[in-house]
Protein backbone atom coordinates (compact mmCIF):
# COMPACT_ATOMS: atom_id res chain seq x y z
CA UNK A 1 0.00 0.00 0.00
CA UNK A 2 2.70 2.43 0.84
CA UNK A 3 3.74 1.91 -2.71
CA UNK A 4 1.19 3.27 -4.20
CA UNK A 5 0.16 5.66 -1.79
CA UNK A 6 3.67 7.29 -2.62
CA UNK A 7 3.32 7.21 -6.58
CA UNK A 8 -0.56 9.16 -5.84
CA UNK A 9 -0.49 10.89 -3.03
CA UNK A 10 -1.00 14.60 -4.73
CA UNK A 11 -4.31 12.85 -5.72
CA UNK A 12 -4.82 11.13 -2.47
CA UNK A 13 -4.73 14.48 -1.21
CA UNK A 14 -6.69 16.47 -3.36
CA UNK A 15 -9.37 13.90 -3.31
CA UNK A 16 -8.90 14.29 0.71
CA UNK A 17 -9.57 18.31 0.60
CA UNK A 18 -12.46 17.13 -2.21
CA UNK A 19 -14.53 15.43 0.44
CA UNK A 20 -13.46 17.77 3.58
CA UNK A 21 -15.43 20.51 0.89
CA UNK A 22 -18.10 18.20 0.38
CA UNK A 23 -18.59 17.05 3.54
CA UNK A 24 -19.05 20.59 5.31
CA UNK A 25 -21.28 21.80 2.81
CA UNK A 26 -23.65 19.01 3.17
CA UNK A 27 -23.94 19.38 6.41
CA UNK A 28 -23.94 22.87 6.87
CA UNK A 29 -26.96 23.31 4.68
CA UNK A 30 -29.09 21.47 7.16
CA UNK A 31 -28.37 23.85 10.05
CA UNK A 32 -28.25 26.76 7.97
CA UNK A 33 -31.61 25.56 7.06
CA UNK A 34 -32.88 25.94 10.31
CA UNK A 35 -31.02 29.50 11.30
CA UNK A 36 -33.26 31.15 7.81
CA UNK A 37 -36.48 29.45 9.05
CA UNK A 38 -36.56 27.00 6.15
CA UNK A 39 -39.09 24.36 6.36
CA UNK A 40 -38.36 20.80 6.89
CA UNK A 41 -39.97 19.83 3.41
CA UNK A 42 -38.38 22.80 1.42
CA UNK A 43 -34.85 21.78 2.83
CA UNK A 44 -35.49 17.95 1.60
CA UNK A 45 -35.73 19.31 -2.05
CA UNK A 46 -32.52 21.35 -1.10
CA UNK A 47 -30.60 17.65 -0.04
CA UNK A 48 -32.38 16.13 -3.19
CA UNK A 49 -30.59 18.50 -5.66
CA UNK A 50 -27.14 17.35 -5.23
CA UNK A 51 -28.63 13.48 -5.88
CA UNK A 52 -30.44 14.85 -8.89
CA UNK A 53 -27.33 16.62 -10.22
CA UNK A 54 -24.77 13.50 -9.70
CA UNK A 55 -27.46 11.36 -11.48
CA UNK A 56 -27.33 13.75 -14.49
CA UNK A 57 -23.90 13.61 -14.36
CA UNK A 58 -23.59 9.58 -13.96
CA UNK A 59 -24.80 10.43 -17.37
CA UNK A 60 -22.99 12.84 -19.16
CA UNK A 61 -20.10 13.39 -18.05
CA UNK A 62 -18.40 10.61 -19.99
CA UNK A 63 -19.40 12.09 -22.94
CA UNK A 64 -18.40 15.06 -21.90
CA UNK A 65 -14.92 14.13 -20.76
CA UNK A 66 -14.63 12.63 -24.19
CA UNK A 67 -14.71 15.42 -26.37
CA UNK A 68 -12.90 17.88 -24.31
CA UNK A 69 -10.50 15.62 -21.87
CA UNK A 70 -10.01 15.35 -18.68
CA UNK A 71 -8.21 18.16 -17.54
CA UNK A 72 -10.53 20.81 -18.77
CA UNK A 73 -13.44 19.10 -17.67
CA UNK A 74 -11.91 18.82 -13.73
CA UNK A 75 -10.97 22.52 -14.02
CA UNK A 76 -13.90 23.57 -14.93
CA UNK A 77 -16.07 21.42 -12.91
CA UNK A 78 -13.86 22.50 -9.55
CA UNK A 79 -14.65 25.96 -10.88
CA UNK A 80 -17.96 26.15 -10.53
CA UNK A 81 -17.94 23.99 -7.40
CA UNK A 82 -15.73 26.61 -5.77
CA UNK A 83 -18.22 29.49 -6.91
CA UNK A 84 -21.56 27.74 -5.56
CA UNK A 85 -19.83 26.97 -2.32
CA UNK A 86 -19.92 30.71 -1.50
CA UNK A 87 -23.22 31.35 -3.34
CA UNK A 88 -24.94 29.58 -0.98
CA UNK A 89 -24.48 31.97 2.08
CA UNK A 90 -25.52 35.18 -0.47
CA UNK A 91 -28.88 33.27 -1.40
CA UNK A 92 -30.78 31.76 1.24
CA UNK A 93 -33.28 30.56 -0.53
CA UNK A 94 -34.51 27.22 -0.95
CA UNK A 95 -35.16 27.33 -4.21
CA UNK A 96 -32.13 29.11 -4.92
CA UNK A 97 -30.82 26.80 -2.80
CA UNK A 98 -32.45 23.34 -4.79
CA UNK A 99 -30.81 24.36 -7.88
CA UNK A 100 -27.29 24.48 -6.81
CA UNK A 101 -27.45 21.83 -5.10
CA UNK A 102 -27.91 19.95 -8.62
CA UNK A 103 -25.22 22.00 -10.50
CA UNK A 104 -22.66 20.99 -7.16
CA UNK A 105 -23.75 17.37 -7.20
CA UNK A 106 -23.39 17.32 -11.49
CA UNK A 107 -19.92 19.20 -11.03
CA UNK A 108 -18.75 16.69 -8.34
CA UNK A 109 -19.74 13.77 -10.31
CA UNK A 110 -17.82 15.40 -12.62
CA UNK A 111 -14.74 15.23 -10.47
CA UNK A 112 -15.29 12.02 -8.67
CA UNK A 113 -15.25 10.54 -12.38
CA UNK A 114 -11.59 12.61 -13.63
CA UNK A 115 -9.72 12.27 -10.39
CA UNK A 116 -10.91 8.26 -9.75
CA UNK A 117 -10.15 7.64 -13.52
CA UNK A 118 -6.57 9.24 -12.35
CA UNK A 119 -6.18 7.39 -9.47
CA UNK A 120 -6.87 3.95 -11.76
CA UNK A 121 -4.04 4.59 -14.32
CA UNK A 122 -1.77 5.89 -11.96
CA UNK A 123 -0.43 2.50 -10.73
CA UNK A 124 -0.06 -1.07 -11.99
CA UNK A 125 -2.18 -3.60 -12.19
CA UNK A 126 -1.44 -5.66 -8.71
CA UNK A 127 -1.32 -2.27 -6.65
CA UNK A 128 -4.95 -1.13 -7.55
CA UNK A 129 -6.81 -2.84 -4.53
CA UNK A 130 -4.38 -1.43 -2.31
CA UNK A 131 -5.10 2.43 -3.88
CA UNK A 132 -8.62 1.61 -3.43
CA UNK A 133 -8.36 0.87 0.20
CA UNK A 134 -6.21 3.87 0.25
CA UNK A 135 -8.55 5.86 -1.65
CA UNK A 136 -11.86 4.81 0.72
CA UNK A 137 -9.44 5.58 4.22
CA UNK A 138 -8.55 9.25 2.98
CA UNK A 139 -12.96 9.79 1.82
CA UNK A 140 -13.33 8.88 5.07
CA UNK A 141 -10.84 11.14 6.98
CA UNK A 142 -11.99 13.95 4.56
CA UNK A 143 -15.29 13.69 5.50
CA UNK A 144 -15.01 13.41 9.33
CA UNK A 145 -12.58 16.05 9.55
CA UNK A 146 -15.35 18.90 7.73
CA UNK A 147 -17.71 17.89 10.34
CA UNK A 148 -15.20 18.70 13.06
CA UNK A 149 -14.24 21.76 11.59
CA UNK A 150 -18.30 22.86 11.24
CA UNK A 151 -17.67 23.95 15.18
CA UNK A 152 -14.89 26.43 14.04
CA UNK A 153 -17.24 28.81 13.20
CA UNK A 154 -21.24 30.24 13.28
CA UNK A 155 -23.39 28.65 10.87
CA UNK A 156 -25.13 32.15 10.58
CA UNK A 157 -21.80 33.76 8.57
CA UNK A 158 -19.93 33.63 5.94
CA UNK A 159 -16.90 31.62 7.37
CA UNK A 160 -18.21 28.48 7.30
CA UNK A 161 -19.23 28.65 3.69
CA UNK A 162 -15.89 30.21 3.22
CA UNK A 163 -14.15 27.24 4.21
CA UNK A 164 -14.98 24.30 1.91
CA UNK A 165 -14.72 27.07 -1.21
CA UNK A 166 -11.25 27.67 -0.25
CA UNK A 167 -10.32 23.45 0.23
CA UNK A 168 -12.14 22.81 -2.91
CA UNK A 169 -10.19 25.05 -5.11
CA UNK A 170 -6.51 23.91 -3.17
CA UNK A 171 -7.09 20.60 -3.64
CA UNK A 172 -7.32 20.87 -7.72
CA UNK A 173 -3.79 21.64 -7.14
CA UNK A 174 -1.92 18.61 -6.52
CA UNK A 175 -3.98 17.22 -8.98
CA UNK A 176 -3.11 19.28 -12.15
CA UNK A 177 0.46 19.33 -10.89
CA UNK A 178 0.85 15.88 -10.84
CA UNK A 179 3.05 14.18 -13.25
CA UNK A 180 0.34 11.46 -13.92
CA UNK A 181 -0.86 11.38 -17.10
CA UNK A 182 -4.82 12.02 -17.15
CA UNK A 183 -5.78 8.47 -18.86
CA UNK A 184 -7.62 7.41 -21.34
CA UNK A 185 -11.97 6.31 -21.52
CA UNK A 186 -12.37 2.75 -22.14
CA UNK A 187 -15.57 1.46 -23.02
CA UNK A 188 -16.94 -2.46 -22.91
CA UNK A 189 -19.86 -4.16 -23.86
CA UNK A 190 -23.35 -2.64 -23.42
CA UNK A 191 -25.63 -4.41 -20.69
CA UNK A 192 -29.44 -3.50 -21.11
CA UNK A 193 -31.58 -3.32 -17.98
CA UNK A 194 -34.02 -6.53 -18.54
CA UNK A 195 -30.14 -8.23 -18.65
CA UNK A 196 -28.99 -7.11 -15.39
CA UNK A 197 -32.74 -7.37 -14.04
CA UNK A 198 -32.09 -11.50 -15.23
CA UNK A 199 -29.02 -11.60 -13.79
CA UNK A 200 -29.73 -10.08 -10.61
CA UNK A 201 -33.19 -9.01 -9.39
CA UNK A 202 -32.02 -8.74 -5.59
CA UNK A 203 -28.95 -6.94 -6.77
CA UNK A 204 -31.20 -4.18 -8.94
CA UNK A 205 -33.73 -3.91 -5.87
CA UNK A 206 -31.17 -3.74 -3.39
CA UNK A 207 -29.06 -0.99 -5.04
CA UNK A 208 -32.53 0.99 -5.82
CA UNK A 209 -33.25 0.58 -1.88
CA UNK A 210 -29.52 1.65 -0.80
CA UNK A 211 -30.12 4.81 -2.79
CA UNK A 212 -32.58 5.76 -1.05
CA UNK A 213 -31.14 4.74 2.20
CA UNK A 214 -27.94 6.63 1.84
CA UNK A 215 -29.59 10.11 0.24
CA UNK A 216 -32.02 10.18 3.47
CA UNK A 217 -28.84 9.28 6.01
CA UNK A 218 -26.36 11.51 4.47
CA UNK A 219 -28.92 14.37 2.96
CA UNK A 220 -31.13 14.67 6.05
CA UNK A 221 -29.61 13.96 9.06
CA UNK A 222 -28.72 17.19 9.67
CA UNK A 223 -31.69 18.49 9.14
CA UNK A 224 -32.82 15.92 11.66
CA UNK A 225 -30.42 17.20 13.83
CA UNK A 226 -31.43 20.60 14.07
CA UNK A 227 -35.08 19.67 14.19
CA UNK A 228 -34.24 17.37 17.20
CA UNK A 229 -32.55 20.38 19.10
CA UNK A 230 -28.52 19.11 18.17
CA UNK A 231 -26.43 21.42 18.77
CA UNK A 232 -23.70 21.94 16.09
CA UNK A 233 -20.85 20.07 18.10
CA UNK A 234 -23.54 16.92 18.13
CA UNK A 235 -24.37 16.83 14.92
CA UNK A 236 -20.96 16.86 13.75
CA UNK A 237 -20.15 13.50 16.24
CA UNK A 238 -23.13 11.90 14.92
CA UNK A 239 -22.01 12.15 11.23
CA UNK A 240 -18.62 11.37 11.88
CA UNK A 241 -19.65 8.07 13.97
CA UNK A 242 -21.42 7.26 10.54
CA UNK A 243 -18.48 7.41 8.57
CA UNK A 244 -15.98 6.26 11.42
CA UNK A 245 -18.84 3.05 12.05
CA UNK A 246 -18.90 2.48 8.10
CA UNK A 247 -15.13 2.44 7.57
CA UNK A 248 -14.07 0.12 10.47
CA UNK A 249 -17.13 -2.17 9.49
CA UNK A 250 -16.58 -2.57 5.70
CA UNK A 251 -13.45 -5.18 5.55
CA UNK A 252 -14.22 -7.40 8.38
CA UNK A 253 -17.75 -7.71 7.11
CA UNK A 254 -16.90 -7.82 3.80
CA UNK A 255 -14.32 -10.70 4.68
CA UNK A 256 -17.24 -12.93 6.21
CA UNK A 257 -19.13 -11.89 2.95
CA UNK A 258 -16.98 -14.06 0.89
CA UNK A 259 -17.29 -16.96 2.51
CA UNK A 260 -21.31 -16.97 3.25
CA UNK A 261 -24.54 -16.79 1.12
CA UNK A 262 -24.40 -13.01 0.44
CA UNK A 263 -28.13 -12.85 0.29
CA UNK A 264 -28.14 -14.22 3.59
CA UNK A 265 -25.12 -11.69 5.25
CA UNK A 266 -27.39 -8.83 3.47
CA UNK A 267 -30.56 -9.71 5.49
CA UNK A 268 -29.34 -11.09 8.37
CA UNK A 269 -27.58 -6.98 8.47
CA UNK A 270 -30.83 -5.30 6.71
CA UNK A 271 -32.97 -6.84 9.86
CA UNK A 272 -30.53 -5.30 12.69
CA UNK A 273 -30.59 -2.24 11.12
CA UNK A 274 -34.17 -2.11 10.92
CA UNK A 275 -34.67 -3.08 14.57
CA UNK A 276 -32.00 -0.10 15.10
CA UNK A 277 -34.35 2.21 13.35
CA UNK A 278 -37.34 1.55 15.21
CA UNK A 279 -35.83 1.80 18.22
CA UNK A 280 -34.70 4.85 17.30
CA UNK A 281 -37.89 6.00 16.19
CA UNK A 282 -39.43 4.90 19.05
CA UNK A 283 -37.76 5.37 22.02
CA UNK A 284 -35.80 9.10 21.31
CA UNK A 285 -32.67 7.87 23.52
CA UNK A 286 -30.13 10.61 25.25
CA UNK A 287 -27.37 11.30 22.92
CA UNK A 288 -25.19 9.67 24.84
CA UNK A 289 -26.71 6.81 22.86
CA UNK A 290 -27.21 7.40 19.73
CA UNK A 291 -23.45 7.66 18.89
CA UNK A 292 -23.23 4.16 18.97
CA UNK A 293 -26.27 3.81 17.39
CA UNK A 294 -24.79 6.01 14.39
CA UNK A 295 -21.65 3.50 14.07
CA UNK A 296 -23.70 0.50 13.85
CA UNK A 297 -25.91 2.33 10.96
CA UNK A 298 -22.85 3.03 9.47
CA UNK A 299 -21.48 0.28 9.63
CA UNK A 300 -24.62 -1.40 7.98
CA UNK A 301 -24.97 0.62 5.50
CA UNK A 302 -21.57 0.97 3.52
CA UNK A 303 -20.88 -2.79 3.66
CA UNK A 304 -24.27 -3.79 2.49
CA UNK A 305 -23.60 -1.17 -0.58
CA UNK A 306 -20.49 -3.37 -1.43
CA UNK A 307 -22.20 -6.69 -0.64
CA UNK A 308 -24.94 -6.08 -3.20
CA UNK A 309 -22.42 -5.08 -5.95
CA UNK A 310 -20.32 -8.09 -5.24
CA UNK A 311 -23.35 -10.40 -5.41
CA UNK A 312 -24.14 -9.00 -8.69
CA UNK A 313 -20.82 -9.42 -10.27
CA UNK A 314 -20.72 -12.82 -9.31
CA UNK A 315 -23.24 -13.52 -12.13
CA UNK A 316 -21.44 -11.79 -14.90
CA UNK A 317 -18.11 -12.41 -16.54
CA UNK A 318 -15.64 -9.63 -16.27
CA UNK A 319 -16.46 -7.45 -19.57
CA UNK A 320 -19.75 -7.36 -18.44
CA UNK A 321 -19.04 -5.65 -14.92
CA UNK A 322 -18.41 -1.99 -16.43
CA UNK A 323 -21.42 -2.05 -18.26
CA UNK A 324 -23.32 -3.68 -14.93
CA UNK A 325 -21.47 -0.99 -12.58
CA UNK A 326 -23.14 1.66 -14.52
CA UNK A 327 -26.67 0.24 -14.94
CA UNK A 328 -26.53 -0.55 -10.99
CA UNK A 329 -25.42 3.23 -10.52
CA UNK A 330 -28.02 4.40 -12.52
CA UNK A 331 -30.63 2.91 -10.18
CA UNK A 332 -29.16 3.86 -7.14
CA UNK A 333 -29.01 7.38 -8.62
CA UNK A 334 -33.18 7.14 -8.63
CA UNK A 335 -33.37 6.00 -5.31
CA UNK A 336 -31.26 8.83 -4.26
CA UNK A 337 -33.20 11.46 -5.88
CA UNK A 338 -36.94 10.47 -4.14
CA UNK A 339 -35.38 9.48 -0.30
CA UNK A 340 -35.03 13.08 0.89
CA UNK A 341 -38.22 14.35 -0.47
CA UNK A 342 -39.88 11.55 1.24
CA UNK A 343 -38.20 11.74 4.22
CA UNK A 344 -39.02 15.22 4.37
CA UNK A 345 -42.71 14.80 4.31
CA UNK A 346 -42.69 12.23 6.59
CA UNK A 347 -40.60 13.76 9.40
CA UNK A 348 -43.12 16.94 8.42
CA UNK A 349 -46.17 14.96 9.09
CA UNK A 350 -44.83 12.58 12.29
CA UNK A 351 -42.25 14.89 13.65
CA UNK A 352 -38.01 15.11 13.50
CA UNK A 353 -37.81 10.78 14.31
CA UNK A 354 -39.50 9.81 10.96
CA UNK A 355 -36.19 9.92 10.02
CA UNK A 356 -35.39 6.91 11.41
CA UNK A 357 -38.65 5.87 9.92
CA UNK A 358 -37.84 6.31 6.77
CA UNK A 359 -35.03 4.24 7.23
CA UNK A 360 -36.03 1.57 8.71
CA UNK A 361 -38.95 0.84 5.99
CA UNK A 362 -35.77 1.05 3.28
CA UNK A 363 -34.00 -1.85 4.84
CA UNK A 364 -37.24 -3.95 6.05
CA UNK A 365 -38.47 -3.91 2.30
CA UNK A 366 -34.84 -5.21 1.45
CA UNK A 367 -34.50 -7.99 4.37
CA UNK A 368 -37.68 -8.97 3.19
CA UNK A 369 -36.89 -9.23 -0.41
CA UNK A 370 -33.63 -11.70 0.50
CA UNK A 371 -35.71 -13.45 1.88
CA UNK A 372 -37.94 -14.45 -0.71
CA UNK A 373 -34.95 -14.30 -3.19
CA UNK A 374 -33.20 -16.85 -1.38
CA UNK A 375 -36.22 -18.98 -2.62
CA UNK A 376 -36.10 -18.64 -6.01
CA UNK A 377 -32.58 -19.17 -6.40
CA UNK A 378 -29.47 -21.03 -5.04
CA UNK A 379 -26.40 -19.40 -3.49
CA UNK A 380 -23.20 -19.91 -6.05
CA UNK A 381 -20.89 -21.81 -4.76
CA UNK A 382 -18.11 -19.70 -2.40
CA UNK A 383 -15.20 -20.77 -5.03
CA UNK A 384 -17.65 -19.38 -8.01
CA UNK A 385 -17.60 -16.13 -6.50
CA UNK A 386 -15.22 -12.77 -6.70
CA UNK A 387 -13.92 -10.84 -4.00
CA UNK A 388 -15.23 -8.44 -2.11
CA UNK A 389 -14.45 -5.14 -2.53
CA UNK A 390 -14.66 -1.80 -0.63
CA UNK A 391 -16.86 0.28 -2.97
CA UNK A 392 -19.15 3.20 -2.05
CA UNK A 393 -21.35 5.10 -5.27
CA UNK A 394 -18.07 7.59 -5.61
CA UNK A 395 -16.02 4.69 -6.72
CA UNK A 396 -18.30 3.29 -9.80
CA UNK A 397 -15.58 4.72 -12.11
CA UNK A 398 -12.73 3.18 -10.69
CA UNK A 399 -14.47 0.14 -10.31
CA UNK A 400 -15.45 0.11 -14.09
CA UNK A 401 -12.18 1.11 -15.51
CA UNK A 402 -10.77 -1.41 -13.09
CA UNK A 403 -12.66 -4.25 -14.44
CA UNK A 404 -12.11 -3.08 -18.09
CA UNK A 405 -8.48 -3.11 -17.57
CA UNK A 406 -9.02 -6.81 -16.06
CA UNK A 407 -10.22 -7.48 -19.80
CA UNK A 408 -7.89 -5.44 -21.65
CA UNK A 409 -4.82 -7.14 -20.08
CA UNK A 410 -5.78 -10.90 -20.75
CA UNK A 411 -7.86 -10.98 -24.41
CA UNK A 412 -9.24 -14.42 -23.73
CA UNK A 413 -10.26 -14.08 -20.19
CA UNK A 414 -13.71 -12.47 -22.09
CA UNK A 415 -14.41 -16.08 -24.21
CA UNK A 416 -13.67 -18.10 -20.56
CA UNK A 417 -15.59 -15.86 -18.43
CA UNK A 418 -18.52 -15.78 -20.78
CA UNK A 419 -18.34 -20.07 -21.21
CA UNK A 420 -18.17 -19.92 -17.73
CA UNK A 421 -21.44 -18.02 -16.98
CA UNK A 422 -23.09 -20.02 -20.13
CA UNK A 423 -22.67 -22.54 -17.65
CA UNK A 424 -23.42 -21.38 -14.44
CA UNK A 425 -26.59 -20.05 -15.88
CA UNK A 426 -27.49 -23.35 -17.19
CA UNK A 427 -26.42 -25.12 -14.15
CA UNK A 428 -29.16 -22.11 -12.02
CA UNK A 429 -32.11 -23.04 -14.83
CA UNK A 430 -31.62 -27.04 -14.47
CA UNK A 431 -31.58 -26.07 -10.30
CA UNK A 432 -34.28 -23.82 -10.20
CA UNK A 433 -36.20 -25.12 -13.45
CA UNK A 434 -36.77 -21.14 -14.65
CA UNK A 435 -35.48 -20.58 -18.17
CA UNK A 436 -32.89 -18.16 -18.06
CA UNK A 437 -32.17 -16.33 -21.46
CA UNK A 438 -28.58 -15.82 -22.53
CA UNK A 439 -26.86 -12.75 -24.22
CA UNK A 440 -26.18 -12.88 -27.68
CA UNK A 441 -23.73 -11.07 -29.71
CA UNK A 442 -25.68 -8.85 -31.87
CA UNK A 443 -23.34 -9.10 -34.92
CA UNK A 444 -23.82 -13.18 -35.20
CA UNK A 445 -26.79 -13.43 -37.74
CA UNK A 446 -26.82 -16.98 -37.08
CA UNK A 447 -27.47 -16.84 -33.31
CA UNK A 448 -31.10 -17.61 -32.08
CA UNK A 449 -32.74 -14.60 -30.60
CA UNK A 450 -36.08 -14.10 -28.12
CA UNK A 451 -39.17 -14.04 -29.84
CA UNK A 452 -41.04 -10.52 -29.36
CA UNK A 453 -37.63 -8.86 -28.19
CA UNK A 454 -36.39 -5.44 -29.03
CA UNK A 455 -33.72 -5.84 -26.79
CA UNK A 456 -30.66 -5.37 -28.33
CA UNK A 457 -28.24 -6.92 -25.51
CA UNK A 458 -30.49 -10.62 -26.30
CA UNK A 459 -29.60 -10.41 -30.48
CA UNK A 460 -32.39 -8.47 -31.48
CA UNK A 461 -30.90 -6.75 -35.06
CA UNK A 462 -32.25 -3.04 -36.02
CA UNK A 463 -35.03 -3.10 -38.80
CA UNK A 464 -33.56 -2.49 -42.30
CA UNK A 465 -33.88 0.74 -44.17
Amino acid sequence: MFAAIKDSWALLLGVMLLMVGNGMQGTLLGIRGQLEGIGTYEMSFVMTGYFAGFLIGSRSIPGLIGRVGHVRVFAALGSLISAVLIAYAAAPNWIAWSLMRVLIGFCFCGVYISAESWLNSSVEKENRGQLLAAYMVVQSIGIVSAQLMLNVGDPAGYFLFVIPSILVSLAFTPILLSAVHAPDFSSGKRMSFRRLWTVSPFGCVGIFLMGGVFSALFGMVSVWGTQAGLNVKQISLFVSAIYVGGLIAQFPLGYLSDRVDRRMMVTVLTVIATLSMLYLFFATPPFWVLLPMAAVLGGISNPVYSILVAYTNDFLDRSEMPAASAGLMFLYGIGSVAGPVVTGWMMETLGPQAFFLFIGVLYALLAGYGIYRMTQRPAPASEDTGTFAVLSPAVTAYAVNYALDAVTEDPDAEARAEQEAHDNLRAAEAASGVALPLPVDPEDETAPMPEDSADPAYGTKPEEP
